[in-house]
């Protein structure tokens, strides 16, 4: 059953607003028909994931929105890029890759979007309230959204998400819909030491564990006593890339989760208890080899808070870069900006800023022997495929001091 269209809805699909707008409602409706969705709403914002070039089709789709006479009718922030537009000889791909990726980020500023250019749009100064209805792509960033902000948006796809930034309306389902937000599966984490809960790396393997055993399914976490925005983005990134989470309540701290009761609706979650051996299984399977002979660290994925940055500056403590290695620090243009004092010191070690884009995503890293080593989850698990790199993963201590000694070092584990 085709969902209620309002007046303005069915004036954009005809074509009214211009061809644009007709291509983005068709997109939606379909979307619509495939959700169940039973009406559109309107949205008060977008961020758009389908700004890499992954091929000719997603360069289309973007000029011919532009050329249909596309602007968004929201304000719109954008993924990352295959680009460093502030660092271009970090690109190491083909001329033919470059333009074309150089004309599809065009095209989306040429309807209105905003460079941000960062897969961090909740660490941009203007992000969304609780309640808000937004359109988000980008896997983590619609994890940070729901739970740690308390806006509401469904995981959009390449395409629908920019549909939605075009008419300002998205059809109504999943998260955006209170049923759908409620906890099904309760991750409880009170079996590990409380140590070990405190740390940045346990974060980002619990998001891990938690993805894999939650699928698409709301998971609730209880056990944790506090955690700062920086843990709460690298749990979401684990779990998103691990399964299909688009929230987490983690009892106690994110907004709708004061208790488990109100975080499940009040039906009692399934319950998995989480053991220091189920952590280590999952720490280990984000490594792809033991091999010590490095030759690339990678960290900021999701992108680097300036927080996170002056963590780097403090763990670096003056020392330099091993000559073999090279550390690249992946993030917003806007948190560069704001962090240029310690940048400039950071560089002067011997640290590459990547900015725009992602050193899994992109032709970046150097080839040639050697392991890449990073503190990221979503890095440790797509980089392989991506890049068909061998990975290790370690805490942001340890990924440091691989740096500067020149070789992987990885301290035991506190769980």
């Amino acid at each position: 059953m085709d969902p209620f269209l309002t007046g303005e809805d069915q004036a954009m699909l005809h074509g009214e607003g211009g061809e644009a707008q007709a291509l983005a409602m068709r997109v939606l409706l379909g979307m619509a028909r495939a959700t169940g969705a039973r009406r559109m709403i309107d949205i008060s914002g977008a961020h758009i994931d389908g700004t890499l070039y992954l091929g000719r089709a997603s360069l289309d789709f973007a000029t011919r929105l532009r050329d249909g006479g596309g602007r968004v009718a929201v304000p719109t922030t954008l993924n990352v890029s295959s680009l460093d537009l502030l660092h271009p000889d970090l690109f190491l791909g083909d001329d033919p890759t470059r333009s074309a990726a150089l004309n599809m980020m065009s095209a989306y500023l040429d309807m209105g979007a905003s460079p941000t250019w960062t897969c961090a749009p909740y660490q941009l100064a203007d992000r969304p309230g609780f309640g808000d209805r937004v359109a988000w792509g980008e896997s983590n960033a619609i994890v940070f959204a729901n739970s740690v902000l308390g806006a509401r948006t469904p995981r959009f796809g390449d395409f629908a998400d920019m549909a939605a930034a075009i008419t300002g309306r998205a059809p109504e389902f999943g998260l955006y819909l209170e049923r759908h937000r409620r906890a099904r599966v309760r991750f409880d984490v009170s079996r590990i030491a409380e140590k070990a809960r405190l740390t940045d790396e346990f974060f980002a393997v619990l998001g891990f564990l938690v993805g894999r055993g939650a699928g698409s399914e709301v998971p609730a976490v209880t056990g944790i006593e506090s955690a700062s925005e920086d843990q709460l983005k690298v749990l979401g990134a684990g779990a998103a890339t691990s399964g299909a989470v688009g929230m987490i309540h983690v009892v106690g701290i994110t907004p709708e989760a004061p208790t488990l009761a109100s975080a499940a609706g009040g039906i009692a979650p399934r319950l998995v208890r989480v053991t220091p051996d189920a952590i280590n299984r999952a720490y280990r399977a984000l490594s792809s080899t033991d091999a010590e002979d490095l030759r690339t660290v990678n960290l900021g994925t999701p992108h680097y808070s300036a927080r996170q940055i002056a963590r780097l500056q403090h763990l670096l403590a003056g020392r330099r870069i091993h000559p073999d290695v090279t550390l690249y620090v992946n993030t917003g243009r806007d948190v560069l900006a704001s962090s240029a004092e310690i940048v400039k010191r950071l560089e002067d070690a011997g640290v590459v800023f990547v900015t725009d884009t992602c050193t899994y995503v992109t032709p970046i890293l150097p080839t040639g022997p050697g392991v890449a080593m990073t503190d990221s989850a979503k890095w440790a698990y797509y980089a392989p495929g991506n890049l068909g790199v061998d990975v290790v993963f370690g805490s942001t201590s340890d990924c440091v001091e691989s740096a500067v000694g020149g070789r992987v070092v990885r301290e035991k584990r506190p769980w």
